[in-house]
C-alpha cells in the first residue's frame, strides 16, 4: 500500500493501490440478463406483497392505504425511470453510492451508499419476522432458531457463485407471482365493496369511512405503502455482474416497478374486500387470514394452505434477493475505502464473502426483536434518505453535465425526478409520524456511520475503485475544459 498520494477538493484523501488489491476484489462478469434482472428486482420485493403493506390499514384504512399507494407508485415509477439514467452513466457496483459520488462529491456517496446499506440491512431482519410468522402458520414453529436457520443457509448459498444464486433468485421471484396469482382467483368471489370500508372512523381531522384516521392518516401510511415498492431499486447493484449494463439494467428497473404496481393493486382491492379491512390490519399473515376470513366462511382450504407455502416462497425470495443487494453495497463502499477494506475481499468464485457474513450477523441480531413492523420503519428511513439523495443526483447531473453521454434518458427529465423527490421527502417525515423514537435510532445508526467515515475512512480512500475513476475522469474533464 503506498502512501496518500492524492488530495481532493473536498477533504478526502486517496490512496493509490496495488493490482493485487483489485484483482482480490473482482465480481464475476456477464451473468446476468434483461429477464434475469427483472426477477431480480421483482423478487427484492416480493414479499411486501405477501406481508407488511396491510399494517398501514391500521394507520389509515383502506382509502387511506389506496391514496398512500397510489403516491408511492408514482414516486417509485419516476425514480426508477431517473435511476436508469444514472445506472446507464455509471455501471458500478455501487449503484446510488456511484450516482451520488459522481454528482455530489465523496459526502454525497457516501451519505446515500450507507442510507442503502441501512435499508437493506434491516429489510432482511423485518423479512425474516414475517418468514416465522408463516411457518407459525404452517407447522407451529417461530423465533430466533427459524431466523437463525435462514440466515446461514441463504448465506451459505449465496457464498456458492453469482450465476447459480441469480438463476435459483428467478425461479423463486416466478413462483412467489404464480402464488399470487392463484390468490387472486381464489379471493375474485368474495369481493365484496362494504368490506373495504369497515373500519371505524376517528374523530381524528377529516375522518370518515373512507379515510377512518384523517388526512394524517394517509401520511402515516406512507412507510407501509412503500412496502409493495420497497428495494426494487437495489437492481443497479448487479451493474457489474450485468451482461450488458448500459441496456439491460434500466429494463430490468422499469420491468420490474411495472409488475410490482399490478400486483399492489391486486392485493389491495381483493384482500380487504373479501375479508374486510378492519381483519387484515393488524396481520402477521393477512393473505392468509383473509382466504380464511370469518366473512368468507371457508377456514382452511387447499387453496389457503397452497398460498401459505407459496407466501413462505415468496418470503424468501426477497431475503434472498436483499441479501444479495446488501452485499453488494457492503462490496462498493469497502473497495472504495469508505468501509474496512477488509469487506470487499471476494472468494474463488468471486463472491464478497465477508460483506455477506458481516452485515448478515447485524440483521440477525436485530431480527431477534421480533417486531417486523418497526425494523420496516427503519429501513425505509434509510430508503428515503437515499432516495431523496439519487434524485437530487439526477437533477445535478442534469443541470451541471446536460452534454453527459446518456445511453438511456429518463422521460421528462429533471421533473420526473423532481417528482420523486418531493414524494420522498414525504415519505421520509412520515416516519415520524408512526413512531418517532424508531427513527431516532435510525439516525443514531447513520449517525455512527457518518462518524467513522468523518473522522477515518474520509483519509483512506481507494483511487482506483470504479466508482472513484468516474468522478476522476471527470474532474480531469472539467479542468481541460477550464484551461481551453
Amino acid at each position: 500500500m503506498q502512501p496518500a498520494t492524492r488530495h481532493a477538493t473536498r477533504g478526502v484523501e486517496y490512496q493509490n493501490v496495488s493490482e493485487d488489491y483489485m484483482k482480490h476484489r473482482q465480481l464475476r462478469r456477464g451473468t446476468a440478463g434483461p429477464v434475469l434482472l427483472v426477477g431480480l428486482g421483482v423478487g427484492y420485493v416480493i414479499a411486501g406483497q405477501y406481508a407488511g403493506w396491510n399494517f398501514g390499514l391500521a394507520q389509515a384504512g383502506w382509502g387511506g392505504l389506496v391514496i398512500a399507494t397510489a403516491l408511492m407508485a408514482i414516486m417509485y415509477t419516476t425514480m426508477c425511470f431517473a435511476l436508469a439514467e444514472m445506472s446507464s452513466i455509471i455501471p458500478t457496483a455501487g449503484g446510488g453510492y456511484g450516482f451520488a459520488r459522481r454528482a455530489m462529491g465523496p459526502w454525497g456517496g457516501f451519505l446515500t451508499g450507507t442510507a442503502i446499506l441501512l435499508e437493506f440491512v434491516l429489510a432482511p431482519a423485518a423479512v425474516v419476522t414475517f418468514i416465522g410468522a408463516y411457518l407459525e402458520s404452517l407447522l407451529g414453529i417461530s423465533g430466533p432458531l427459524v431466523y437463525f436457520v435462514f440466515y446461514a443457509a441463504f448465506i451459505g448459498l449465496h457464498l456458492y457463485g453469482v450465476k447459480q444464486v441469480l438463476k435459483l433468485m428467478f425461479g423463486i421471484a416466478v413462483v412467489a407471482v404464480i402464488g399470487l396469482v392463484a390468490w387472486t382467483v381464489g379471493m375474485l368471489p368474495y369481493f365484496d365493496a362494504s368490506n373495504l370500508l369497515n373500519i371505524e372512523p376517528t374523530d381524528a381531522f377529516g375522518a370518515s369511512a373512507f379515510l377512518p384516521f384523517g388526512i394524517v392518516g394517509i401520511w402515516a401510511a406512507l412507510p407501509y405503502a412503500m412496502w409493495f415498492f420497497l428495494a426494487v431499486e437495489g437492481v443497479p447493484l448487479a451493474a457489474e455482474e450485468a451482461r450488458n449494463p448500459v441496456r439491460d439494467v434500466p429494463k430490468g428497473l422499469i420491468g420490474g416497478v411495472v409488475i410490482l404496481t399490478v400486483l399492489a393493486a391486486a392485493l389491495l382491492m381483493l384482500g380487504p374486500g373479501g375479508a374486510g379491512s378492519a381483519a387484515l390490519q393488524e396481520s402477521g399473515n393477512p393473505l392468509i387470514d383473509a382466504l380464511e376470513s370469518p366473512l368468507i366462511g371457508t377456514g382452511a382450504t387447499a387453496l389457503s394452505w397452497f398460498v401459505n407455502v407459496i407466501g413462505l416462497v415468496g418470503l424468501v425470495s426477497s431475503f434472498f434477493a436483499i441479501t444479495f443487494a446488501y452485499s453488494r453495497q457492503t462490496f462498493a463502499l469497502s473497495r472504495a475505502g469508505y468501509l474496512p477494506r477488509v469487506l470487499s475481499l471476494t472468494n474463488g468464485r468471486k463472491v464478497p464473502f465477508l460483506a455477506l457474513i458481516v452485515p448478515g450477523i447485524i440483521g440477525f441480531v436485530l431480527s431477534m426483536t421480533g417486531s417486523g413492523d418497526l425494523l420496516i420503519l427503519i429501513s425505509v428511513f434509510g430508503a428515503t434518505i437515499s432516495y431523496i439523495l439519487m434524485m437530487l443526483s439526477h437533477i445535478i447531473l442534469r443541470v451541471r453535465e446536460p452534454k453527459l453521454d446518456r445511453p438511456y434518458r429518463t422521460p421528462g427529465g429533471i421533473f420526473t425526478s423532481g417528482t420523486a423527490l418531493v414524494l420522498a421527502i414525504a415519505a421520509l417525515t412520515a416516519g415520524f409520524v408512526v413512531d418517532p423514537s424508531v427513527v431516532l435510532y435510525a439516525v443514531a445508526a447513520y449517525a455512527v456511520m457518518i462518524a467513522y467515515f468523518a473522522f477515518y475512512s474520509r483519509h483512506r480512500l481507494v483511487a482506483q475503485a470504479p466508482e472513484e475513476e468516474f468522478a476522476a475522469i471527470e474532474q480531469a474533464e472539467a479542468e481541460l475544459d477550464s484551461r481551453a
